[in-house]
């Protein structure tokens, strides 16, 4: 039955046009807020980390925003051009400078989180509102069933989020970037909204009414126009914040900003005090020249002392680090880089310090790049092709945001029909001493899929308990320090092989340069004996379908 209540409408266009504005109206603002549900996802992933609850919290709260929002504006009904267009002037503004929002409060507070949820409340009670107005709307400009004019709306929304969805990835993205798309996104929400209301709906709106939205959706406009300009100043201004007054390069790469602060002192690879030099993906600590030849060595050395080196398989390194490690062995014939971030590799190739720290590994005949996700790439690897001697897993650790895949059974699986049968896999596992759980399930899970194993923890970690800024950096995913006051003093790793008897841990420097005096076979011997004090047996292992690391 036609709801009574709703008055025609006087239009200046024939209903059937004035039909198909309001239904394109309905597409536009469905793509805006479908592209400010994935802008604060994508965000709060790179910011927080752990993209599968980031999305969850998301998704759950903005859904349930939407149901307030569409009770809340059945009191609009009365005045649905009024309403309808307060709420788009309204969106605009807080979708259209929520990434700025939440950057912001990344940067100078630390309440990541609450402001992620403060955002999508806001957001999805809008989006819940318009619903409503837009049927009564569009039953002021022709009656009909109800059921058909639903039909209508939820169709052109849908294909909205559609376009909105792929928009989000494939245009804004790479062309404007999370704070400038999500700032344009606003603007085409404020002016597809201003044009159903100023313009279709009128004749609705005294001159009270009318001057007042004009104003609303010109001062929306000019706000989001004017933050776009100030993109590149208030980004600054953030990674002062984030990272000191010595931030010396910072670029966009794959998504990520990636930064570098300080330079080590010339003429050398480790330093200290004020010459630190620090590598930050998305405001999490990933390198310091602190203690990172320590780190480096200690994972891949152990993997080297024994059996042939001539074919070798990096996992992640981007920062050619590893790398260095791995070729001052003279045996090493080849070795294959899978890249998971190639914006990485880009920064470490022409950056003059960082390419002076890995000692321009990248530049090296026997270095092969293979920009691919590495689990699609070893699944698709041909079964006849050669193994490989020796594999690194330089991998962020198993709270990073690919830690259900690349630290799964299968993926385990997959490097294990890599591995020569006398191979030997070093892994990465994350701090033994702040993430127990996380470190054996690890190396439960490398059991799983047929290796045998031999934990160990090195000591000497000085990177993560200050940075250049007042405020402690946010280390990368994984490594434990994420919480205030907890950082820990060790890295943990796996060294596997194929078998039933666990490879021992020692090292074997290569002899282009001596080995550093606190990583040797004793220190070593030291550092399996710490990790084993802290055993937890009876883990099961992480596979795809059941991940077992902590979030």
């Amino acid at each position: 039955m036609i709801d009574q209540y709703v008055p025609s409408a006087r239009l200046p266009v024939p209903a059937a046009v004035g039909r198909a504005v309001v239904l394109v109206c309905v597409f536009v603002c469905a793509a805006c807020g479908l592209v400010y549900e994935l802008e604060l996802v994508a965000l709060a992933a790179s910011l927080i980390g752990d993209p599968v609850t980031q999305a969850s919290v998301v998704l759950a709260v903005m859904v349930f925003a939407m149901g307030v929002g569409s009770l809340l504006a059945k009191r609009l009904r009365c005045r649905a051009a009024v309403g309808f267009g307060l709420v788009e002037g309204l969106l605009a503004l807080v979708g259209g400078g929520s990434a700025m929002a939440l950057y912001a409060s990344f940067a100078w507070f630390g309440a990541t989180r609450a402001m992620l949820v403060a955002l999508a409340v806001a957001i999805g009670v809008l989006i819940g509102a318009e619903m409503p107005l837009l049927m009564t709307l569009i039953q002021r400009i022709r009656r009909q069933d109800p059921g058909g004019a639903v039909a209508d709306l939820f169709a052109a929304d849908y294909v909205g989020a559609l376009v909105g969805g792929l928009a989000f990835p494939f245009l804004l993205l790479p062309f404007f970037g999370q704070l400038t798309g999500a700032l344009l996104t606003g603007v085409v929400n404020a002016v597809a909204g201003g044009v159903v209301v100023l313009w279709l709906f009128r004749h609705d709106l005294g001159r009270r009414a009318r001057c007042g939205l004009l104003v609303l959706n010109g001062a929306v406009c000019a706000l989001l126009a004017l933050a776009a300009q100030l993109v590149s100043p208030f980004e600054h201004a953030a990674r002062q914040a984030l990272y000191g007054a010595d931030v010396r390069v910072s670029v966009d790469a794959d998504g990520r900003q990636l930064v570098l602060t300080g330079q080590p002192l010339p003429g050398s690879r480790r330093s200290g005090g004020e010459h630190l030099l620090r590598f930050f993906v998305d405001g999490r600590l990933r390198v310091s020249s602190a203690d990172e030849e320590r780190y480096h060595e200690a994972l891949v050395h152990p993997a080297f002392a024994s059996g042939p080196r001539s074919r070798v398989l990096l996992l992640g390194g981007g920062d050619g680090l590893a790398l260095r490690e791995i070729l001052g062995y003279r045996q090493v014939r080849s070795v294959t880089v899978l890249a998971q971030e190639p914006g990485v590799v880009d920064l470490a190739r022409t950056d003059p310090v960082l390419a002076r720290m890995n000692g321009r590994a990248f530049a090296d005949p026997r270095v092969r790049v293979v920009a691919a996700d590495a689990f699609h790439r070893l699944r698709a690897r041909d079964p006849g092709a050669r193994p490989y001697d020796v594999i690194v897993s330089d991998l962020p650790g198993p709270q990073g945001p690919d830690a259900r895949r690349l630290y799964s059974q299968e993926f385990y699986g997959l490097l294990a029909r890599a591995l020569a049968p006398t191979g030997r896999l070093a892994v990465h596992a994350g701090p033994p001493d702040l993430s127990p759980r996380d470190f054996w399930t690890v190396e439960a899970t490398l059991r799983a899929a047929g290796l045998a194993t031999t934990p160990y923890a090195v000591g000497g970690r000085v990177s993560g308990h200050a940075t250049a800024s007042a405020r402690p950096a946010l280390p990368f995913p994984g490594d434990g320090n994420g919480e205030p006051g907890r950082v820990s003093d060790q890295w943990g790793f796996v060294l596997a092989a194929p078998g039933t008897t666990p490879p021992a841990v020692r090292t074997a420097p290569p002899p282009e340069r001596p080995a550093l005096s606190a990583l040797t076979g004793r220190s070593l011997s030291s550092a399996v004996s710490r990790a084993g004090a802290r055993r937890m047996a009876g883990l099961p292992s992480s596979t795809l379908m059941h991940p077992r690391y902590d979030e």
